[in-house]
């Protein structure tokens, strides 16, 4: 559907976008759109700028990866997120750009398209996801538990960031 409509844009069929029309939730899409409302969430931009960003083995960035489990791992984003101006700022969301994570450091999280919608509507946070297997988690543990605030608001996106429940493109 979304080929089509780009297509028929393309030709002129098709002059404006309908404001509905959104990428599939955690397409790349999606996960350009979600980097810029993480620019826009000083949860994030200012709570994760002090130890959080600064634990990157002195690579300048920690990566996020994340997926719908029901459409799979190959269906994977991810977001880039780096120390600037004294905030943590999403440099890059999008396709997988980074093959080799390192998990003392960066993240991957996974879900049923339910459970992202659930969490991205604020019926319960990170605790309660990970604590009945409802989000998959990978990465820092820890430190993780040590910005619970920041995670929450991270967990927000997929309800602040619009996308439908089509699978993303693999």
């Amino acid at each position: 559907m979304q080929k089509l409509f780009t297509a028929l844009c393309a030709s002129g069929l098709i002059l404006a976008a309908p404001a509905a029309l959104a990428a599939p939730l955690m397409s790349a899409e999606w996960a350009a759109q979600a980097c810029q409302q993480w620019n826009k969430t000083a949860t994030l931009t200012d709570e994760l700028a002090d130890k959080w960003i600064k634990n990157d083995k002195g690579r300048g960035y920690k990566i996020m990866q994340m997926y719908r489990t029901d459409c799979g791992e190959a269906t994977k984003v991810e977001m880039k997120v780096q120390p600037q101006g004294g905030k943590a700022i999403c440099t890059y969301g999008g396709k997988v750009q980074t093959a080799n994570l390192d998990l003392a450091v960066d993240y991957v999280m996974h879900a049923e398209t339910k459970r992202w919608r659930e969490m991205g509507a604020g019926e319960y946070g990170p605790m309660r996801a990970m604590m009945f297997g409802r989000l998959q988690f990978s990465g820092p543990k820890m430190e993780a538990m040590s910005v619970m605030g920041p995670f929450e608001a991270f967990l927000l996106l997929p309800g602040k960031v619009p996308g439908d429940d089509a699978c993303p493109a693999k």
